[in-house]
C-alpha cells in the first residue's frame, strides 16, 4: 500500500466526499426531474378538476373557468350529452383537446363510466407532450383538462448548465476548505510526531504541546506527557537499579576474593584466621544468594508465574516467629521489637506473608531512630485484621511516599541506619500483596517515623 502523509488523506478524503455528493446531487436531479415534474402536474391537474366541477355545479362558471385556465395555462372543455358545452382554447395556446388525436379517448371515458381517467399524448401540432385528464361531473355531463410538459424539456437544460456550474464552484470551495481543515487538524499531529522522535532518542525532558484545543488531541497530548514522566521515571529507576545491584554484587565478590587469596597465601595453616575467612566467604556467598533469590521472586510476580497457596494459619504466631528471627540483632545491636498481637486466623498464602512482615520488620529496623525501636501492632476489624510495623526514624517526604514501593528507589540513604537486606524488600512486599488483593499503605510524620500497614482477610468458617 502506498504511504502518503495524513494532511494529504484528508484532503483528499473530503474534496472526494464533497465530489460525491454533488455528482449524486447532480445524476438525481436531471434523472427523476421529469418523472417528478408529470407528476407534480398529475397532482395538481386532479385538483384543478375537482375545483372545475365544483364550479359547473354552482352555475354560472364562463367567467371563473376562463380565469382558471388564464391563471394556470390550461385548457378546459366541458361536454354535455356529447356536445361541447364551454372551452377554453382560444384562451390557451396550444390546446388540444378537441383535436382529432384525443377524440378516441374521450370518447372511450365517456363509455367506460369511469369516475375519471388520465392520458399522456403528444400534441401534433407543436409536436409536445401534455397531459390530459378527464372527469365525470354528472350523468351526461364530462370535463377536461388538458397541460402542457413541454416546459420540463428547456428547464432541464437550464438546470443542468447551472448544476455543471455550482459543482465546479462548490468543488473548488470544497478544495480550498478541505485543504484547511486538513491543515488544522494534522499540524498538532504533525507537532506531536516530531516531538515523540525526541522521546524515541532517550530525551524525557520533553512536553508534548500541539496549541490545539482539539479535545481528544489534548487527551492523548496528555496521556503522552504522563507516558514520558513514568518512562523518565522508569529510566532513572533503571540506573539505580543497575548501580545497587551492581554495588551489590561488587561488594561481597571483592570480599569474597579478597579472603579466598588471604587463605591461599597467607593464613591456610593459621586455623583461627583461616576459619575467620572463610566465614566471611560464606556471609558474603549467602547474601549474594538471597539477593539473587530476592531478583528471582520479584521477576516471578511481576511477570505473574507466581501462585498462591491460601490456607489458615495463625498471624500472632507467624508475627512471633519472624520476630525471633532478628534475636541476633537484639543481642548484638540492642534494637527492641515491642509487639501487640492476639490470635487470629487468618486465610492467605502462608510463606508470602511471612516474606512481607520479615521484609517490614527488617525495613524498619533499617530507618528506625536512635533508640533502636520498632513495634509492630495488630488491629481487630470486622472481616480482617491490620498490621501496623513502626519505626520511630526521621520520616518520609510526602512526594517520596508514593515511590518507596519502587525498586532501589533512594530516600535520603544518609539516614539509614544500617543495610540488612537487599533493597528490593518494599518493591517484594507489594507485589505480594497486591497478588493477594490486600489494601497496604504508608504513612509518615517528619522526626516522628514512618508506618507500613497491610489488611490480611480473617478466616471464615462454612
Amino acid at each position: 500500500m502506498k504511504k502518503s502523509s495524513l494532511k494529504n488523506k484528508v484532503w483528499l478524503y473530503l474534496t472526494l466526499f464533497t465530489l460525491v455528493i454533488l455528482v449524486g446531487v447532480f445524476s438525481l436531479q436531471l434523472l427523476s426531474l421529469g418523472s417528478y415534474y408529470e407528476w407534480r402536474k398529475q397532482s395538481k391537474i386532479k385538483g384543478i378538476a375537482n375545483k372545475v366541477a365544483t364550479i359547473y355545479k354552482k352555475g354560472d362558471y364562463s367567467d371563473f373557468l376562463d380565469a382558471l385556465a388564464y391563471e394556470e395555462d390550461i385548457c378546459i372543455e366541458i361536454t354535455e350529452d356529447d356536445n361541447i358545452s364551454y372551452s377554453t382554447d382560444s384562451i390557451s395556446r396550444g390546446c388540444l383537446i378537441n383535436s382529432r388525436e384525443i377524440n378516441d379517448y374521450k370518447l372511450e371515458f365517456m363509455i367506460s363510466g369511469k369516475p375519471n381517467i388520465i392520458y399522456r399524448v403528444i400534441n401534433p401540432k407543436f409536436n409536445n407532450k401534455a397531459l390530459v385528464y378527464g372527469i365525470k361531473i354528472d350523468d351526461g355531463v364530462y370535463a377536461f383538462i388538458s397541460t402542457s410538459l413541454e416546459p420540463i424539456g428547456s428547464t432541464v437544460t437550464v438546470l443542468k448548465g447551472q448544476l455543471i456550474l455550482i459543482i465546479l464552484i462548490v468543488l473548488l470551495i470544497a478544495f480550498l476548505i478541505a485543504y484547511t481543515i486538513s491543515k488544522k487538524i494534522c499540524k498538532p499531529i504533525i507537532n506531536i510526531t516530531n516531538t515523540s522522535k525526541e522521546l524515541s532518542k532517550g530525551n524525557y525532558d520533553i512536553v508534548f504541546d500541539s496549541g490545539t484545543d482539539i479535545t481528544e488531541i489534548n487527551q492523548l497530548e496528555n496521556t503522552l506527557n504522563n507516558a514520558t514522566k513514568e518512562l523518565s521515571k522508569t529510566e532513572e529507576l533503571r540506573r539505580d537499579l543497575l548501580a545497587n545491584v551492581s554495588h551489590d554484587l561488587k561488594t561481597p565478590l571483592t570480599l569474597i576474593k579478597a579472603n579466598a587469596e588471604m587463605v591461599k597465601d597467607l593464613t591456610y595453616k593459621n586455623k583461627n584466621k583461616r576459619d575467620k575467612n572463610l566465614n566471611t566467604i560464606i556471609e558474603e556467598v549467602d547474601r549474594l544468594n538471597l539477593l539473587v533469590e530476592d531478583i528471582l521472586d520479584l521477576s516471578k510476580m511481576q511477570s505473574s508465574a507466581v501462585e498462591l497457596s491460601k490456607e489458615e494459619f495463625n498471624l500472632n504466631e507467624v508475627i512471633n516467629s519472624m520476630i525471633k528471627k532478628f534475636d541476633i540483632l537484639k543481642e548484638k545491636d540492642n534494637y527492641k521489637i515491642e509487639y501487640s498481637g492476639f490470635d487470629v486466623s487468618v486465610f492467605a498464602d502462608k510463606k508470602k506473608i511471612e516474606q512481607v512482615i520479615y521484609n517490614l520488620i527488617n525495613n524498619a529496623i533499617n530507618y528506625t531512630g536512635d533508640n533502636k525501636t520498632i513495634y509492630i501492632t495488630l488491629i481487630d476489624e470486622d472481616s480482617f485484621v491490620r498490621v501496623d510495623i513502626k519505626d520511630t526514624g526521621i520520616g518520609i517526604n510526602e512526594e517520596d511516599l508514593s515511590h518507596i514501593w519502587d525498586k532501589y528507589y533512594k530516600v535520603d540513604k544518609k539516614y539509614k541506619r544500617v543495610t540488612y537486606g537487599t533493597g528490593l524488600g518494599l518493591s517484594i512486599v507489594k507485589n505480594i500483596l497486591t497478588l493477594h488483593g490486600f489494601k497496604y499503605g504508608v504513612s509518615s510524620t517528619k522526626h516522628e517515623g514512618t508506618t507500613f500497614y497491610f489488611e490480611i482477610d480473617k478466616f471464615k468458617k462454612n
